[in-house]
């Protein structure tokens, strides 16, 4: 059984006090609740007061972007090596926003990837589709490059301890969220395709869905069978309804 787990991604979002005010929220109800790993991916400026903050919680700290290189002179980038001084555990790479507003390549995500693991961290590799490549019946072509790319710079076991979540990016902030059922198809093509290249780990391989995850239709998405658990935006700032959510993926994997 794949022990769920739901990631908050923050974004641009937050201020100290905002931070404190939502991690101190969530921890009274994420202390309190087994079967579900929950993860939060504050903006970097907070990572040292968020590390403070979840230091004896059962709260995960991610980070939503880094750079491939350990060290040297790049002006503005944050080397994984970095983040795990900080306690980071999760690393978010090729997300659709940093895919399409800082035109991040496969084959840049890829590289990516490679350094989230050599740093012993692990990898959230995000694929997904845009309305017309869906709209195309372009959907596995798509997502199956995005896979390919990654298997292609760090070999056939390339998501051994590694996490891939399925954001289609016309859900994305837009309140429509996949159906169960359209969900669960694309997310079982994934790790179909995992399978084809390391079946001893595709079983365990952790699929996200992430694209307008409320309270509303959490429990609907984590009753289906690949569906182990969600990446969630706007509804990860408010703690009851990420409270909600990730108590929704419990009931889900039962």
């Amino acid at each position: 059984m794949r022990r769920p787990l739901v990631m908050g991604n923050w974004k641009l979002h937050g201020t100290k006090a905002s931070v404190e005010k939502l991690l101190v929220e969530l921890m009274v109800t994420a202390n309190e609740v087994e079967g579900v790993e929950v993860a939060v991916c504050p903006p970097v400026i907070f990572m040292g007061q968020a590390e403070r903050l979840l230091r004896y919680s059962n709260i995960a700290l991610g980070a939503q972007n880094i750079d491939f290189n350990r060290q040297g002179a790049f002006t503005g980038e944050v080397s994984p090596d970095m983040l795990k001084e900080f306690g980071v555990r999760y690393v978010l790479v090729g997300h659709s926003e940093r895919r399409a507003l800082h035109h991040e390549t496969d084959e840049l995500v890829a590289r990516k990837f490679e350094a989230v693991k050599e740093a012993g961290l692990t990898p959230v590799l995000c694929v997904g589709e845009t309305q017309a490549e869906r709209n195309n019946g372009e959907t596995q072509d798509v997502i199956g490059h995005q896979l390919q790319a990654v298997v292609k710079r760090c070999g056939r076991k390339s998501f051994e301890d590694a996490v891939v979540a399925y954001e289609p990016v016309w859900a994305i902030g837009s309140g429509q969220a996949a159906s169960p059922i359209d969900a669960q198809k694309v997310h079982a093509f994934i790790r179909a395709q995992v399978a084809a290249q390391d079946k001893a780990h595709s079983d365990a391989l952790r699929i996200l869905y992430g694209g307008s995850v409320k309270a509303s239709n959490a429990r609907s998405l984590f009753m289906m069978d690949d569906v182990d658990g969600a990446l969630v935006g706007g509804a990860s700032l408010d703690a009851s309804e990420f409270s909600a959510i990730f108590k929704d993926a419990i009931k889900g994997a039962a």
